[in-house]
């Protein structure tokens, strides 16, 4: 059986495709739209070469294109830190005193928590900030005083 050209195109895009889905990484889907190009290519009647060329220009950009758009918008905070998963994160809470292990009981929301410092900060009393919430402890900051 002969195989018409585009159709090595199409199967190959089909391979990225299925890699992609098996692995998570959205590059192999940039890849695989150049394999499309050079399908199309294929389609309209181009030489084997300028396939090559269509696949190699159109995958190669389309996947810049996504690297420079994940660079512009760098990925979101940890939920643990992020105000928009966790609300508790910016609230202010008074610690009355510190133990000896770096801990404090807060009083936060009507019930007792364990309260960590952040790290590089240090033990003073008064109020604080929440910085991330982990597990089922707030980890605080100094709260700054405006001038």
């Amino acid at each position: 059986m002969d195989l018409f050209a585009p159709t090595w195109w199409w199967v190959a895009a089909g391979v990225l495709v299925v890699a992609e889905l098996n692995t998570g990484t959205f590059y192999l889907l940039m890849l695989a739209l150049g394999l499309l190009a050079g399908a199309i290519a294929a389609h309209l009647g181009l030489s084997p070469s300028l396939q090559v060329i269509t696949a190699a220009v159109v995958g190669s950009g389309a996947t810049a294109l996504w690297h420079w758009t994940r660079f512009l918008h760098p990925r979101s905070l940890p939920a643990g830190e992020n105000k928009d998963v966790n609300l508790d994160v910016g609230e202010t809470v008074t610690v009355l005193s510190w133990e000896n292990d770096g801990t404090a009981r807060v009083s936060y929301r009507g019930t007792e928590w364990r309260a960590r410092r952040q790290a590089g900060t240090i033990h003073t009393a008064g109020a604080h900030r929440i910085v991330a919430v982990e597990g089922n402890a707030l980890i605080l900051a100094a709260q700054e005083h405006p001038l």
